[in-house]
């Protein structure tokens, strides 16, 4: 069944700028992999029981033990932006 996909509108809800021919090729490449999870959605799943995870789950504990954390202004200087001692980051919320 082929799904009809809007890049242009999953690269706007992204944030990112991508040419004809990367939204052509993302087309094509997402269509794949809907086509894939449909086959998947078709398979004979009676009587097999729901999982959350296809592994063995263990947890995995630690002593619980203070660490010096990373220095706040070495970490800030490799942001693209910081003020104040803070990160500053685009709004996430368009204003039209």
């Amino acid at each position: 069944m082929p799904i009809d996909i809007d890049i242009a509108h999953v690269a706007k809800l992204a944030r990112i700028e991508l040419s004809e021919q990367e939204m052509a090729a993302y087309r094509a490449q997402l269509g794949v992999i809907l086509d894939h999870a449909a086959k998947v959605q078709a398979l004979p799943t009676e009587g097999v029981p729901p999982t959350s995870h296809p592994l063995d789950m263990v947890n995995a504990f630690r002593d619980d033990v203070v660490t010096p954390s990373l220095d706040r202004d070495e970490v800030l200087s490799q942001a693209p932006d910081a003020t104040d001692g803070f990160f500053r980051v685009p709004p996430s919320l368009d204003n039209e």
